[in-house]
């Protein structure tokens, strides 16, 4: 991944943390975006600059306009080319149906969708062909979950979108695909309902009798924005454990 220019939302927790430093590790100059969690921003940079990684960190918040302007102008002062976007940036409302407002709806849906469309058209002109861009989406998609309809919906648009993008792109040497982790322990489960229980539940019915790893879904990104998935356009990896053949 030398030579290459990464942008990766919500690049300093969880899933989009590996991402950062897996493709960093692998050479890439990467750009960690987050909005709120400085500590983790600062942890994020400090093990950058230890390990001398080409990596920096911008704050913007990407689910209002400004803050989608805010980045594009960063990114068009200090970073003139773009090799791939990596959208990780998400959030949920985690309650019954009967809780759920249009206020909670819009929420959802301005980070986990208009923000990757916004992301992408906005950046059109920063990719040269070969660059490649990638969404990470979940189980929620194609499944429904236990209080996860607002999240699991706005990934299902997501997957649309990269589908939609993926066709017109495609002709323009970008390519679109999107990653679908399985269940990954990170802080955002500590917002669901039951979790310990679900997390064991999950783990007992991969056939790797284990979650899936934040490095697997790393490297898994990792392969959609290298030249060893040159043929794979508009399609969502999963990588889960083998969670959904099971019955």
């Amino acid at each position: 991944m030398q030579d290459m220019t990464v942008l990766v939302t919500g690049g300093t927790r969880g899933v989009g943390r590996a991402i950062s430093l897996r493709f960093a590790r692998a050479g890439a100059a990467v750009i960690a975006n987050y909005v709120r969690n400085q500590k983790a921003a600062d942890d994020l940079l400090e093990l950058g600059q230890q390990e001398r990684l080409k990596l920096q960190v911008c704050r913007a918040d990407v689910s209002i306009e400004s803050g989608i302007k805010r980045l594009l102008e960063s990114i068009a002062e200090h970073t003139p080319r773009l090799s791939a976007l990596v959208h990780c940036a998400a959030t949920g409302i985690h309650r019954p149906l009967e809780q759920l407002t249009l206020r909670h709806f819009d929420w959802t849906y301005a980070l986990n969708v208009r923000a990757f469309f916004a992301l992408v058209t906005g950046l059109l002109p920063r990719f040269d062909p070969g660059s490649t861009i990638v969404a990470i989406s979940s189980e929620g998609a194609v499944r429904a979950v236990t209080q996860y309809t607002l999240a699991g919906s706005s990934k299902g648009a997501l997957e649309s979108l990269v589908r939609h993008f993926a066709a017109e792109l495609a002709a323009k040497g970008i390519r679109v695909n999107s990653l679908a982790p399985g269940t990954v322990l990170t802080d955002a489960w500590k917002a669901l309902p039951n979790s310990e229980q679900r997390l064991e539940e999950d783990a007992a019915k991969t056939p790797l009798g284990r979650l899936v790893t934040l490095e697997e879904v790393a490297l898994a990104a990792q392969f959609l924005c290298s030249e060893a998935s040159s043929g794979v356009v508009g399609q969502t990896l999963i990588v889960d454990g083998g969670a959904r053949i099971m019955a």
